[in-house]
């Protein structure tokens, strides 16, 4: 398959592109690493008239630390975010989830910001930044603003950003004090899209109880689904094989709906995100006791 006609822009500046996009709107697609948007033009799924290509915005490639966040450029090649020592130091939970998009070939040209704008359902990065409660940095040639993950993904393959806008950085905050984090997903095959998968946080108190905990899913749902009552369950409750398991039952039975698909069934589904749940929910929580900000003896 061939893709409909367009026009092609290569900006060399972030301002250029800006200019072209609120000159043309919805019909200015922005490429990035277009691992996502390319097959679906070939197939003709998507058409635009307009393909602004951001590959010559070095200035939008980059990881920063910045007080208790992690700043990462939305054309940061995922490889690159992967391999990053300060993504590795300062966010485990990214660095983990990573490995598990796609192939390495994929991650050679994915970026972080596209994988984020595209917002599929499976895709494993609108997870991490929804757990995390990231922030998304929109830019237009009249101004810019900052959009919090809960508002950011507007369903399926569709975010909360206007026509003339584009996102630039992408700022990820650290886990609290004595939490722990786990990304868990099952495929068929490595690299495949996943049937289910999840991102759970543990943070604990004092006493070793629950203080919070965030249990977010992906390819459940027509977005990255956060799983309130289940880790609202969680709070109060010693962690635990018990506890885990009502969290991951109200998760999976009481607040998730899948539609299925070629490889896995919607009850299939939920079975496997209940048992993820629990895996995850495990993981989390010796991560959080092994945390430098834990106090054994409390």
């Amino acid at each position: 398959m061939k893709p409909a006609p367009f026009e092609y822009y290569a900006p060399d500046s972030l301002d250029a592109a800006l200019d072209l996009k609120a000159e043309h709107g919805d019909e200015a697609k922005v490429l990035a690493g277009g691992q996502s948007l390319i097959p679906a033009m070939n197939f003709r799924v998507a058409q635009p008239a307009i393909l602004v290509d951001l590959n010559k915005l070095d200035e939008l490639r980059y990881v920063r630390r910045e007080a208790n966040t992690l700043l990462v450029g939305a054309m940061t090649l995922q490889a690159q975010a992967e391999h990053d020592a300060l993504v590795a130091e300062h966010n485990p939970l990214l660095h983990e989830t990573i490995p598990n998009i796609a192939h390495p070939q994929i991650r050679n040209r994915g970026t972080v910001g596209g994988s984020l704008a595209h917002a599929d359902p499976a895709s494993e990065l609108p997870v991490v930044a929804t757990a995390l409660g990231a922030r998304f940095r929109a830019k237009s040639r009249d101004g810019e603003r900052w959009i919090g993950a809960k508002d950011f993904f507007a369903g399926m393959f569709s975010v909360s950003m206007n026509a003339d806008e584009i996102l630039v950085e992408i700022e990820f905050p650290d886990l609290p004090a004595r939490s722990g984090a786990a990304f868990v997903e099952v495929a068929r095959r490595r690299g495949d899209y996943a049937m289910a998968g999840l991102a759970a946080i543990l943070t604990l108190d004092d006493a070793g109880l629950c203080k919070e905990a965030k249990l977010v899913y992906l390819n459940v749902g027509d977005g990255p689904l956060s799983a309130i009552k289940g880790a609202e369950s969680l709070v109060g409750a010693k962690p635990g094989e018990k506890s885990f398991a009502e969290a991951a039952r109200i998760a999976s039975q009481e607040e998730m709906m899948p539609f299925g698909n070629m490889h896995a069934s919607p009850d299939y589904q939920k079975h496997l995100s209940e048992v993820l749940t629990r895996r995850a929910l495990g993981i989390a929580l010796e991560r959080a006791k092994q945390a430098k900000q834990f106090s054994r003896e409390a």
